[in-house]
């Protein structure tokens, strides 16, 4: 009888043992960093510091037609996935670097965007690599007291400088009027985010649009192997602006 006891507890662990899958998502922690802002900011997150760029109608019919809400980007348009090109900026002459806000959708997320920096060349593979991230504009999301053309200066950098960026999934706490940096981080970095497929890990595509000479960047704001994402990376839209100063 306890031979049969041994067995059935044998067959029980291995039964367990097979069953247990690898995860699909690994957290990545951001515990070394250190967190700044830009300027102060109002109740929405607005900041204080705002410049203003027009954004052209027609530049607000082309994201909406590229990318529609709800709809599955990789999908539509499978091309913006097969580059490994990522959305970081590389300082080839001294400038003046500048994030316009041009859209986002109708998330519940009060997402935050964020940006990093490191010698070019030396692109960042973990969280430990980066010292700071500097909020640019602390609520781009639900509640958001952003416009299209919404524009922050963010620095002037020199050459062998690189910048990254980060959504960070409602990082705004739109009750209490303040940041939480303790949350998931989406980079456009691929190598930075959580999801464990490399097809999954992009969270920022670039999206030319030729007619204004600019390079948009969509974020999507949700853990891709979770059915809440529905892959559409409109969530929030920006474009970068560098103006050589010397």
């Amino acid at each position: 009888m306890k031979t049969k006891n041994y067995v059935l507890l044998s067959i029980t662990l291995l039964t367990f043992g097979a069953c247990k899958k690898d995860p699909v998502t690994k957290p990545v922690k951001f515990t070394s960093t250190s967190y700044e802002t830009l300027s102060t900011f109002d109740n929405t997150g607005k900041p204080n510091n705002l410049l203003k760029d027009t954004i052209s109608t027609s530049m607000l019919q082309f994201i909406d037609a590229t990318l529609p809400d709800g709809k599955d980007l990789t999908a539509s348009h499978p091309e913006l996935f097969s580059s490994a090109a990522i959305g970081d900026i590389t300082i080839t002459q001294q400038a003046d670097v500048f994030i316009t806000f041009v859209s986002g959708a109708e998330s519940l997320n009060a997402n935050s965007i964020a940006f990093y920096t490191y010698p070019t060349g030396q692109s960042p593979t973990s969280p430990k690599d980066i010292r700071t991230i500097t909020y640019v504009f602390p609520n781009a999301g639900h509640l958001t007291g952003l416009r299209p053309g919404d524009k922050v200066k963010i620095g002037n950098f020199n050459v062998g400088t690189s910048i990254g960026f980060v959504l960070m999934e409602n990082a705004w706490d739109t009750t209490g009027a303040k940041l939480n940096n303790d949350v998931v981080h989406f980079c456009s970095n691929d190598a930075l985010n959580p999801e464990v497929d490399p097809n999954l890990k992009k969270h920022a595509v670039l999206i030319n649009y030729p007619a204004e000479n600019k390079v948009l960047i969509g974020f999507e704001d949700r853990d891709r192997t979770t059915p809440l994402c529905d892959n559409d990376f409109n969530d929030v839209v920006i474009y970068c602006t560098v103006t050589p100063s010397s």
